[in-house]
């Protein structure tokens, strides 16, 4: 019997719709298409800052040192990094009438130390009841002992869990746990498949 829903954030509820201001910079800079996010999320700092080992100032003082940028392009680089995410609001909405009915938590590899933070800042933190940000516990996704940690929080069993989520690695590693989970491509087909898990 599922008793609890776990989401993701970024690819799932917050996701970039317009990546116009990322090219914009990759073609300015030399970069291959995808390459403004490899650096922020995928560079040694990038990754230390998801783990909590790094702030956030830290990995933009580093992407501007790296790329050569001054401290006024920096800033323009940031906001048109950031300028294409949109939050999927009817999702929001669909996980808060989950909420009436399921446990619910955020699972994400993220740099925010305050989950609920940071789902206050998207305008979703009513929808949940546990928020775990791998920059908090200090332990990323793939890795089993966060959603051990988020089971816990949530105080379900793998067999009594769902998890979503885009990456495809993160959802085997959920299903080998014992956790049933929703490879999120598309949001329609994601509610679908839920609502078949949950016999709805």
């Amino acid at each position: 019997m599922i008793k609890s829903i776990i989401f993701d954030v970024g690819g799932v509820l917050v996701r970039t719709h317009d990546q116009s201001g990322r090219r914009k910079w990759e073609a300015r800079l030399g970069l291959k298409p995808g390459g403004a996010a490899q650096l922020v999320f995928d560079s040694d700092l990038g990754r230390k800052a998801q783990l909590g080992q790094v702030s956030l100032q830290e990995v933009w003082t580093w992407v501007g040192a790296h790329l050569g940028l001054s401290p006024d392009e920096l800033t323009a680089f940031r906001r048109d990094f950031w300028a294409g995410d949109q939050v999927d609001h009817e999702l929001a909405d669909y996980v808060r009438r989950l909420h009436a009915r399921y446990r619910t938590g955020i699972l994400s590899n993220s740099w925010a130390r305050n989950g609920r933070a940071m789902a206050e800042k998207f305008g979703f933190a009513d929808c949940f009841d546990v928020f775990v940000t791998s920059a908090e516990v200090g332990v990323m996704k793939p890795d089993p002992r966060i959603y051990h940690v988020t089971l816990r929080r949530l105080e379900v069993l793998p067999s009594e869990a769902v998890f979503v989520d885009d990456f495809i690695e993160n959802v085997r590693a959920a299903r080998r746990l014992g956790i049933q989970a929703v490879h999120f491509t598309d949001p329609a087909l994601a509610r679908r498949q839920l609502q078949e898990l949950l016999d709805e």
